[in-house]
This record gives structure tokens, sequence and C-alpha cells, in this order.
């Protein structure tokens, strides 16, 4: 767990549930999860592999151990996890080195949480390599906490990241929005208690208590996501 920058204090407006928010970052922020998929499919079929685009939805948004792993499994592949996570990170941090846009609605959500100082956190199962990254395009003032998946025992679909989040903001898990694009990810903060935005990227996910499934973060903003906290009080 790494602070980019002085977290931020937890106060909020008078009468508000909401304490902080946190973010994802592939596919919620950044315009990256086809990225990942155009990476591995590279690199297996630099190994006599093609991948079957139906395991795509298997493998976007896990942890880079299961991903690789997976894929090493389905295909056969003749390659260790460790050999295949440094090739997908060189790989990733290329391609994003040569374009990396933001989601609709990103960038002004951002500079709408930092103008209001609600406490910020990006949690994303990439390791810290590539957030450091892409935090040089998000802003990394917009953030008081950062969580990477090679920093926590257990990342999604695990609760840990987003408990780990909460904690080092000094804030109460079911008091936070957090923001998600695949089922890990709202796996993970659903088990941590807290209330789920969803903008799916990959795959569809439907409406459920404490989840609210919008079509883009463009739908997304402060009094949005102070409404929603009241509403499931």
């Amino acid at each position: 767990m790494t602070s980019t920058v002085p977290a931020l204090g937890t106060s909020t407006a008078e009468g508000s549930a909401l304490q902080a928010v946190l973010l994802d970052m592939d596919g919620t922020l950044v315009d990256t999860e086809g990225f990942w998929w155009d990476v591995e499919t590279e690199i297996f079929a630099s190994l006599g592999h093609t991948l079957d685009d139906s395991w795509r939805h298997v493998v976007v948004g896990g942890p880079m151990t299961r991903s690789a792993g997976f894929l090493i499994e389905a295909t056969g592949a003749d390659i260790t996890l460790a050999e295949l996570s440094v090739l997908l990170n060189d790989g990733f941090e290329q391609r994003i080195g040569r374009d990396l846009p933001l989601m609709p609605g990103a960038a002004r959500l951002l500079a709408e949480l930092s103008a209001h100082e609600i406490p910020t956190a990006l949690v994303s199962a990439s390791h810290r390599r590539i957030i450091d990254r892409v935090l040089k395009a998000l802003g990394p003032q917009h953030f008081a906490l950062t969580i990477a998946g090679d920093e926590v025992p257990r990342t999604k679909p695990h609760p840990d990241p987003y408990l780990a989040a909460a904690a080092g903001l000094g804030v109460d898990p079911t008091r936070c929005a957090v923001v998600e694009d695949t089922a890990t990810g709202v796996a993970a903060a659903e088990s941590a208690g807290c209330h789920v935005v969803v903008v799916p990227s990959v795959a569809p996910i439907t409406p459920a208590a404490r989840r609210t499934v919008v079509a883009s973060l463009e739908e997304v903003d402060l009094t949005f996501l102070r409404g929603l906290m009241t509403q499931m009080r």
C-alpha cells in the first residue's frame, strides 16, 4: 500500500453519508481493458497459440496470477507464470506509452472530487509499476492513496484491496462509494461492504442491492454519489 500524496481530510458535506470514493483503474478511469487482451493475444501468438475470444470474459478484471494462469492452462503454452507476468507487464507498459485514453467523464469526476476535497483512492489489480505510469495521465494529485494488486496479500475478487483503501483513508468501508467495471471488482467491493456503482466494460453486470449500474461515468458526479449513499443508508 503506497500513498502518492498526503491524505485528505475525511470530512464531507453536512448530512452526507459519503466518507470516501474508491475507484478502479483499468476499464473504469482509463480505456485499457482491451489493451490487456491485445497484449495477451500478441504474446501467445508469439508462443504459437491463438486465444479464444470467449476467454476474454474469464480474464477481464482479475489479478494477473489468475488471468495468466488460466491462459497458460487453457493453451498449454510452454511458459511459466513468472515469465508470462513479466512479458505482460512489459507489453502493457509499452502499449500505454503510445496511447492512454481516459474513459468519458473520468477527468471531470476526478476534478470534482478533488475540488470538494472528497478522500479518493485508486484501487487496482494492476501492479505498482503499471499504476505509477497510468497516474501520470490521471493526475496523482487526485488521489490520497493508491492500492496496487501486488501490494496486498489477496487482490480482487477478495475484499482486501478495498478494506486496505478504507483503512488507509481512515473511513468506514460501508460509507464508501466504489466505482468498478467488472464482476471481479464488484465482488471485491461488495465483499468489503462498500456501495458500488458499476460502469460495465467488457461483460454486462446486473443491478442488485447496494449496486447501481450506469452506462457511463458521465452519469456519475458527487451529487449522484451522495444521493446514492443516502438512499442506501
